[in-house]
């Protein structure tokens, strides 16, 4: 239903130019040794690149006649996504230089994607937006908790906290354009739409994530119940991401909701001073 609450009038999106890993030598199991969560993670980094592409163009479909703060916004989530894709290419790179074969978790994609592509465009942009609060609630737990990327080589755990950062800011963009492509629609019927997008999308979402970090897990001769269970305890239990995730997740079906009923802009200010250096002047300023 239409949003009670709106993205803040003084958010600024900040797009910051990082590069990480780049010649540095980086462990095969980079989280701390851990089976299931470097497994968990790489499966997720492999979805980005392509994934990103695909949510820039379901948002800028619907971009004309925008207000001007939220055409704003759109180009600024427009370089973050660009450069958030940039750096997972760099990361996947080392994820397959460590002997790891993503290709299954790719075609995945691609499969995805082709289905996705296939629907009419505001479904496309039913689909980003329920995704895009799926990247912000794991990005504020990111955040939130270190127990997640507790044992992270240096350089990992920063791309993570520096994505992670950048999502929360974003995570308006994708429903403030639903809200304007949609706003000649009755309430129960964008409730409908994205409501059942989110349920199929949510399907979709982890059941490939599962696939993908068993078969990654696999491949480090961990297989049978025993990565099955090892991975359930993962989500659910410790770190427990999934369970911890629940209430915000819960919270998209509720009347009146909006990704920025929950402001956590102070996760965005406790990290913003590793990333300062690397603010992107020319889109802050045009903001």
């Amino acid at each position: 239903m239409v949003a009670n609450a709106k993205t803040p009038a003084d958010l600024t999106i900040n797009p910051r130019d990082r590069r990480f890993g780049r010649g540095q030598a980086q462990d095969r199991l980079w989280l701390g040794g851990d089976v299931v969560g470097t497994a968990f993670y790489n499966a997720l980094s492999v979805t980005f690149p392509k994934g990103e592409a695909f949510f820039i163009e379901s948002v800028k479909a619907f971009r004309e006649g925008v207000d001007p703060k939220l055409a704003r916004e759109i180009k600024a989530f427009t370089i973050q996504e660009v450069v958030h894709s940039r750096e997972h290419v760099a990361f996947n790179k080392r994820v397959l230089d460590h002997g790891y074969d993503i290709s299954r978790l790719e075609a995945r994609i691609d499969q995805v994607l082709e289905i996705a592509r296939a629907r009419p465009a505001i479904v496309q942009l039913a689909a980003t937006m329920a995704l895009e609060h799926y990247t912000a609630i794991i990005a504020s737990e990111l955040l939130s908790n270190p127990k997640h990327l507790k044992g992270a080589d240096a350089e990992s755990g920063e791309l993570w906290r520096w994505h992670a950062l950048e999502e929360i800011e974003h995570k308006g963009v994708a429903y403030d354009t639903f809200l304007h492509a949609t706003r000649d629609l009755s309430r129960w019927q964008r409730w409908r739409i994205k409501s059942l997008t989110m349920l199929l999308i949510s399907v979709t979402f982890w059941t490939h994530r599962i696939e993908g970090t068993l078969d990654l897990m696999a491949q480090d001769g961990v297989t049978g119940w025993r990565a099955k269970a090892a991975l359930a305890k993962y989500l659910l239990v410790s770190p427990g991401i999934v369970r911890r995730m629940l209430p915000a997740w819960s919270s998209y079906f509720l009347p009146g909701f909006h990704p920025w009923n929950h402001d956590d802009r102070a996760l965005i200010q406790r990290e913003e001073s590793a990333y300062a250096a690397a603010l992107m002047p020319s889109v802050v300023a045009a903001a």
